[in-house]
């Protein structure tokens, strides 16, 4: 395996889409789906495989490429588009379409739709193959819900059905057949409904919604309302058909849709290439700035390599953003805000996301520390801190109604938990649930101390808790120790979790998405104090609750205790014990220590 490969496999994302294998020359030589990418490239790699053709392609894998797209039904059909696109060596069982399913319309007078793997060639339509049976029981079973089309293999024949030669069986008392044998549903309307279900396969889901929509609003302009509901139940059911996969439904025939990301000095640039309203293609570039280009220039030098690239001539071009004027001259741009262009568009800018993620992860795993100089480095931004936070600590608060009252502190540093730094404290000076109070002794506890042996100070303070722990907090920082250390609070909802960053005096709420990474570190940071106070409260807890009177008593150790306590069950009963008993248990030397204590 080369290191780009695996820099390759490393980087890939835990989500649905299309690999495509390369060798040395640059030749596509496999093609395949994952419902997680990461995991299913990986299984290559990590074994030797019983068979001897998956063997041979993966000594021949040189790098690789990719496509997400939203859901595993997606990557079944791109994979279809892809491989009848590019022929690899090693897809022989999609290549023959002999293995994988078609959608059959049969050549009759009155036609039937359904899945097959044999081609016959009587005149019949043969849609695919499909590598997914799934995706054409979704088409098929879209397809007989709207029109109720006629599944038995009866011959059916105009001038028998005027005789009545037919019956109508279970299914059309079920609704699942529309008794055209009876001539209850009219040729030209039943041929109507095949030519629906033609667009449909096609990917034209659009046109018959439209239609249909425009057929409702007349029907219901003519106050013929149940015919217009009947009708409304079919475009919902094709609205929801459309909505399950914009690959398989683009009503758009030909075009590059492109999306774009900045990080520092390196912008990516993503092209999805449509022919015939499939996916036939994609691909990702970096562009290294020299200067300070705009971002609509190196769009336009970059749709100039990947058109290059993927040798794609479509004139039609959707961007998150218009290009610079006068470089690409006979292309239509269009920058689009809703239907299914804009779908495209998100999914663009979804692969080239992932794909700057990707090259980030591959950086970041050459040297760690670039994690962390980029979160601290945002949450400096966020903060308006005077330096990189690399050293933060955070403290928190654990008792029972003021019993067993302790404290911890955790210290990070360059993003990462430093053990070795933990500290633990009893609170010695606080009666009661007092939480501020106790965060006050604690942060001067710690921070006299380090001020007093000279020790390094942290760059931020976190208190688990709100605006009441921060000023706790600040109190001791500023006004008794004279300390110059930003001061922020992470405070939680009503279940406990983390849900807002706060900092200065009087706090603010300072933004943070959820899904991101410097939340999911704060999130850590805070989980871990918390962690380490409440074991630090149980371990106290558990302790206090085994001691006992025994314990004041010097020369009575352990054993003895557990002999006594086993014996009488309680230490009132032990008390109450005569000399002799206790010297039957445990000896008379350390009966008569234990009696005159009791019994001075």
């Amino acid at each position: 395996m080369t290191d780009l490969l695996k820099q390759q496999i490393e980087a890939l994302p835990e989500l649905p889409g299309v690999y495509q294998y390369f060798n040395t020359e640059g030749t596509i030589i496999y093609v395949g789906k994952a419902k997680k990418l990461k995991r299913r490239v990986s299984s290559y790699f990590n074994k030797v495989h019983e068979s001897r053709k998956t063997n041979q392609l993966v000594s021949q894998i040189d790098h690789l490429q990719y496509i997400v797209v939203n859901s595993e039904q997606e990557a079944f059909l791109l994979e279809n588009n892809l491989i009848k696109k590019y022929q690899p060596k090693y897809n022989i069982l999609l290549k023959d379409g002999k293995s994988y399913p078609s959608i059959c319309i049969t050549n009759e007078p009155y036609p039937r739709v359904f899945k097959t793997r044999k081609i016959i060639k009587n005149g019949s339509e043969y849609y695919g193959p499909y590598s997914s049976s799934y995706t054409i029981d979704l088409i098929l079973e879209i397809i007989h819900n709207l029109y109720q089309l006629r599944t038995c293999n009866t011959p059916l024949l105009p001038e028998k059905i005027a005789k009545g030669k037919y019956k109508v069986c279970l299914k059309y008392h079920i609704h699942r057949c529309c008794g055209v044998c009876e001539g209850l549903e009219s040729r030209e309307q039943y041929l109507k409904f095949i030519e629906h279900v033609r667009q449909i396969i096609k990917g034209n889901a659009h046109e018959i919604s439209k239609q249909l929509w425009n057929e409702m609003q007349i029907l219901a302009n003519e106050m013929k309302f149940e015919e217009a509901e009947k009708i409304r139940k079919k475009y919902d059911l094709i609205e929801k058909f459309r909505a399950k996969s914009i690959v398989a439904n683009i009503g758009i025939k030909s075009t590059d849709v492109y999306g774009y990301e900045e990080d520092g000095n390196v912008a990516y640039i993503t092209l999805i290439k449509i022919n015939n309203g499939t996916i036939t293609g994609g691909i990702t570039i970096e562009y290294n700035k020299q200067l300070d280009e705009a971002k609509e220039e190196i769009l336009a030098i970059a749709i100039l390599e990947l058109r290059e690239q993927l040798n794609s001539s479509n004139t039609n071009a959707y961007v998150p953003f218009m290009p610079e004027e006068g470089t690409l001259e006979g292309i239509d741009f269009k920058i689009p805000d809703r239907g299914e262009a804009k779908k495209l568009l998100d999914l663009a800018q979804q692969n080239v996301k992932q794909y700057k993620l990707d090259k980030l992860k591959q950086r970041e795993k050459l040297n760690p520390d670039q994690r962390a100089a980029r979160l601290l480095g945002e949450l400096q931004q966020k903060l308006h801190l005077p330096r990189i936070p690399w050293h933060i600590e955070c403290f928190d608060n654990s008792n029972i109604s003021g019993s067993d009252a302790v404290a911890a502190c955790v210290v990070y540093k360059k993003a990462k938990p430093s053990r070795k730094d933990y500290r633990t404290f009893n609170i010695k000076t606080v009666d009661g649930p007092d939480d501020y109070a106790s965060m006050r002794e604690v942060v001067y506890r710690r921070y006299k101390r380090m001020v007093d042996e000279q020790s390094p100070l942290p760059d931020l303070i976190i208190a688990d808790g709100g605006a009441g722990q921060m000023e706790s907090i600040r109190k001791i920082i500023e006004d008794e120790l004279n300390l110059s250390i930003p001061i922020a609070g992470l405070a939680k909802n009503d279940k406990h979790r983390t849900s807002e960053l706060l900092y200065g005096f009087p706090p603010v709420v300072v933004q943070l998405n959820v899904k991101e990474e410097l939340f999911k570190l704060l999130t850590n940071i805070q989980d871990e104090v918390h962690r380490v106070a409440i074991t630090f409260h149980r371990k106290k807890r558990s302790k206090s609750q085994t001691t006992s009177e025994l314990d004041n008593i010097k020369g009575i150790g352990d054993k003895t205790k557990k002999t006594l306590i086993t014996h009488f069950k309680s230490i009132k009963r032990a008390k109450s014990a005569n000399l002799e008993e206790l010297s039957n248990i445990i000896g008379t030397a350390k009966a008569t220590i234990i009696y005159n204590y009791f019994h001075p």
